[in-house]
């Protein structure tokens, strides 16, 4: 279904693993993205962002204005499924059934630093690169991790350049599920703290993080925010205007 203009899919954290078990065990490629309240306002701004969303497999809804702006607007999603919490669910499934884990993304020393912490607790690492690389480098990155014979690769890039490197390769490099987890990385090797779970279900774990990392994310967050609430408030306006019959 679209919620705000955007591709989303109905479905919580079980039914989002049991993908991923389905995808690993047919060994038919997939794609997994996640919309938020960023990801709604760059849709808007930039329509072939939007397309490569809609190329996506599975997008789950990793942010919980997102998930409010969907019930208030009529189309309720059964949770938030937030990409560090979808890897941390995947990766300890995969230390009791053997997944091999290719990591992409980030600074060199925090995602060999994740390798290394990932594999002492009983992850089996198939290989891992950082996110530093330009777009002629893609092709032989996706054959990297064909060879690497990779069942789960997790992406941690930024938004665009994580969804267009994620639709644009996963398939052709016969990887069964690609993830996109964003800045996830910097998280799970203690780089930067995850806001508490108070502030995640109040939807402000973006003040939290404001706070860790304010020159860098102010003015994202203020231009942002302020556009996500416009959407939604257009939005709203316009179902407001809809015989009540013809709502959906």
């Amino acid at each position: 279904m679209r919620v705000l203009g955007v591709p989303v899919d109905a479905v919580d954290m079980r039914g989002t693993l049991e993908w991923v078990e389905q995808r690993v065990k047919t060994r038919v490629s997939g794609t997994h993205l996640c919309v938020n309240a960023a990801n709604v306002v760059r849709a808007h701004d930039d329509p072939e962002y939007l397309a490569v969303l809609e190329r996506g497999d599975l997008i789950g809804s990793d942010g919980q204005p997102f998930v409010w702006a969907a019930r208030i607007l009529g189309h309720p999603l059964p949770e938030r499924v937030a990409g560090i919490d979808l890897m941390e669910q995947v990766l300890a499934r995969s230390r009791e059934v053997g997944w091999r884990i290719y990591l992409l993304g980030g600074r060199e020393h925090i995602v060999s630093k994740l390798a290394d912490q990932l594999s002492a607790e009983g992850v089996r690492i198939a290989g891992y690169r950082n996110g530093y690389f330009g777009t002629e480098d893609e092709a032989q990155i996706w054959a990297d991790i064909r060879d690497a014979e990779a069942e789960v690769v997790f992406v941690g890039m930024p938004t665009p350049a994580k969804e267009h490197f994620i639709v644009d390769g996963a398939s052709l490099a016969g990887v069964p599920v690609c993830i996109g987890v964003g800045g996830s990385f910097d998280v799970l090797v203690g780089e930067l703290r995850r806001a508490p779970g108070y502030l995640q279900r109040l939807g402000l774990e973006w003040l939290f993080r404001l706070a860790q990392e304010p020159r860098r994310l102010f003015a994202r967050y203020a231009v942002t925010n302020t556009k996500f609430l416009a959407i939604v408030a257009r939005a709203m306006l316009n179902r407001s205007r809809q015989p009540r019959a013809s709502r959906t």
